[in-house]
């Protein structure tokens, strides 16, 4: 897929996966390493003392901000992390900066990974990660959705009888995302931007509300927005 070149005042949907499909996190170490590598590499600064900050991150994360000056490469505005692959939904502050960011990310999180698991050498992303730009209103309604409802396949998958109310539930209950910010439950709030689409749709509550109706006919909603759907 072609990447796009990237401006200031645009927002895109970013996806990558595991080489080959595999898992790029094992357990609930890798996740919270690469929610920590979020907040860390968004920064124009260089790295410093990685264990310091994540140790901080995992005890006291909402200190994070307060322990130097961050100059953002990107506002982080959606994100969720699926067994072996990721969604992002990004809008660039610098120029430059979401490849800078994603470079810093990839890399990062592959040396800890391979490190961690045996010294294990190689890639661990497939290839580049793919990027496509928002442009129409319809993506901006039904991305947010789509991609905070990635983690029903883990559940779900391929099932047609599931009521909306039980994948609100698990949705509920699913720590990786930026979903349970964006309804008001604390979980990650100092990784997202949420003020641009929270004002879109309305505040936490009417979020939450939106979700529960998008859920009943979710099939629907997905066609109105392939174009920016990365396989």
């Amino acid at each position: 897929m072609h990447r796009p070149q990237f401006a200031g005042d645009k927002i895109y949907h970013i996806y990558n996966r595991g080489v080959e499909k595999r898992k790029i996190f094992l357990n609930d170490k890798d996740y919270l390493r690469f929610i920590h590598n979020l907040f860390e590499f968004n920064d124009e600064n260089p790295v410093i003392n990685t264990d310091y900050y994540f140790n901080t991150f995992i005890t006291k994360q909402d200190n994070l901000n307060k322990k130097r000056t961050r100059k953002l490469l990107v506002d982080i505005l959606v994100f969720v992390l699926m067994p072996n692959h990721f969604h992002f939904v990004l809008r660039q502050r610098k120029e430059g900066g979401i490849v800078k960011f994603m470079q810093k990310l990839g890399t990062g999180y592959t040396m800890y990974f391979n490190k961690k698991n045996n010294n294990r050498v190689g890639s661990l992303f497939q290839g580049r990660f793919k990027a496509v730009m928002l442009e129409k209103q319809a993506h901006f309604i039904h991305l947010p959705y789509y991609i905070h409802t990635n983690p029903l396949e883990l559940t779900y998958r391929g099932s047609t009888s599931i009521d909306a109310a039980r994948m609100m539930e698990f949705l509920e209950n699913y720590r990786w995302s930026s979903f349970l910010d964006y309804i008001g439950i604390k979980n990650f709030p100092s990784i997202t931007s949420r003020d641009f689409l929270s004002n879109f749709f309305s505040g936490e509550n009417n979020y939450r509300k939106e979700m529960f109706k998008w859920l009943k006919d979710k099939d629907k909603h997905l066609k109105k927005m392939q174009t920016v759907l990365l396989d």
